[in-house]
């Protein structure tokens, strides 16, 4: 499952980096660019929200016993760490996840894994609202210069071409949906993780967002899980979706994170595109032109900037 992620640098205490970090971090990001190519086969006999909705099911079967052991944490919560765990649970971990799956459903997946690099320009925008962080002028200029390679990377496709159609649009506006879900969720996961672990909050993040999904299934009439006539291929593609892009590449990726620089992980995290992009191309047919690419570059560029240059 796609995830809110911490941006480089989060919650950590180390400043240093460490050679085997490093390669947590990229691993981690590699698995991630596995979920397009098992998530959208799936589209094709489920709904966006019945897939999410199995894949919290499984996910909620595997953290149920970490779950219930670390409860003395999550009681100890208060009103609005709670209520910021529901904004993770229903805005990232169930709407966000839902906005992904039907952008890489009706849109080209590549295009939209290259719009969640926009991400930490959400989460910088939250966090100014909510906890009045300062962002500076420079972060405006980035700003801008990130719209223009997220424009690139959503249309860069049409330059030339026929009028842009609605699915085209859709799919670009979902896919910016789901990464201003996630990265908003980065902020509120800020807060809730200094009470907290990690294991903890991904836990409360999929419990909470389970009712959330089975009321949103059942007023969208996909309540009955059609996918109990799923071939065990489909089956097989839906718990892999849940246990590898979802949990394991999670875990692997906060393991060298805590000891990674945020400059160098940015870096890292490049493997999360590349690997999506390549696996795209292979197996699903969905390449991007050069000038989707360049639009990444720029977008990635302008973050690595920012990373860089935070304290």
């Amino acid at each position: 499952m796609s995830t809110d992620r911490l941006p480089s640098g989060a919650g950590r205490s180390q400043p240093y980096s460490r050679p085997w970090a490093l390669l947590w971090v990229a691993a981690g990001a590699s698995l991630w660019g596995t979920d397009t190519l098992l998530r959208r086969p799936l589209t094709s006999v489920l709904t966006s929200s019945q897939v999410v909705l199995s894949e919290h099911l499984i996910l909620i079967a595997v953290l149920l016993p970490s779950f219930w052991r670390a409860r003395p944490e999550w009681r100890s919560l208060r009103p609005l760490q709670w209520a910021a765990v529901l904004g993770i649970a229903w805005g990232g971990s169930a709407l966000g996840t839902i906005c992904f799956t039907e952008a890489i459903k009706i849109g080209n997946p590549t295009t939209a894994v290259f719009l969640q690099k926009s991400q930490p320009f959400f989460s910088a925008l939250l966090a100014r609202a909510l906890l009045r962080e300062s962002l500076g002028r420079r972060f405006w200029i980035c700003l801008l210069l990130a719209l223009a390679g997220a424009y690139l990377v959503s249309f860069g496709d049409r330059l030339g071409k026929p009028p842009l159609d609605a699915a085209h649009f859709s799919a670009a506006l979902l896919a910016l949906s789901a990464a201003a879900l996630w990265g908003s969720s980065t902020v509120l996961g800020r807060f809730v993780l200094n009470s907290v672990s990690f294991l903890t909050l991904t836990g409360l993040r999929i419990f909470a967002a389970a009712p959330f999904l089975v009321i949103l299934a059942w007023w969208r009439s996909a309540l009955v899980v059609t996918s109990l006539s799923l071939n065990a291929r489909q089956g097989i593609s839906l718990v892999l979706l849940a246990l590898i892009p979802g949990l394991a590449a999670l875990l692997i990726y906060y393991r060298g994170l805590g000891r990674t620089r945020a400059s160098l992980a940015a870096v890292a995290e490049l493997s999360f595109p590349a690997t999506a992009t390549l696996l795209n191309w292979v197996f699903l047919g969905a390449r991007v032109s050069a000038i989707q690419i360049a639009g990444f570059a720029l977008l990635w560029g302008v973050i690595l900037n920012l990373e860089r240059r935070a304290p």
